[in-house]
């Protein structure tokens, strides 16, 4: 079941951190690339929720944000976009980008 795009942006707003992962099932570079975030968000941003939009089935909410390119993944935090990026994205590139803002919005 697909979430209702009034629930995804309910869900941004209420989580202190989400990362929106846009692609589509026909998409192999998506496909191979998403257990791949999954996997560094478990192991090193245990604490961002993980959210993956079908652009096929979500075109206003991709539209909305936006997104037009797959796969294209947005980091928010407290509701703010603060990261985006698009097609070729590297796993390294984006630990990297994820562990300057990781410990902003999560400090104990």
């Amino acid at each position: 079941m697909v979430p209702l795009e009034n629930d995804l942006e309910q869900l941004i707003v209420e989580n202190r951190g989400v990362v929106l992962y846009f692609a589509t099932n026909s998409c192999s570079v998506g496909e191979a690339l998403e257990p791949k975030v999954k996997a560094l968000l478990n192991e090193k941003f245990p604490k961002l929720v993980f959210i993956f939009i079908d652009m096929n089935a979500s075109p206003e909410f991709s539209a909305n944000h936006q997104v037009f390119v797959e796969p294209t993944i947005l980091l928010f935090i407290d509701g703010k976009e603060f990261l985006r990026k698009s097609r070729h994205i590297g796993v390294g590139e984006l630990e990297m980008a994820i562990e300057r803002l990781y410990p902003l919005a999560f400090e104990d």
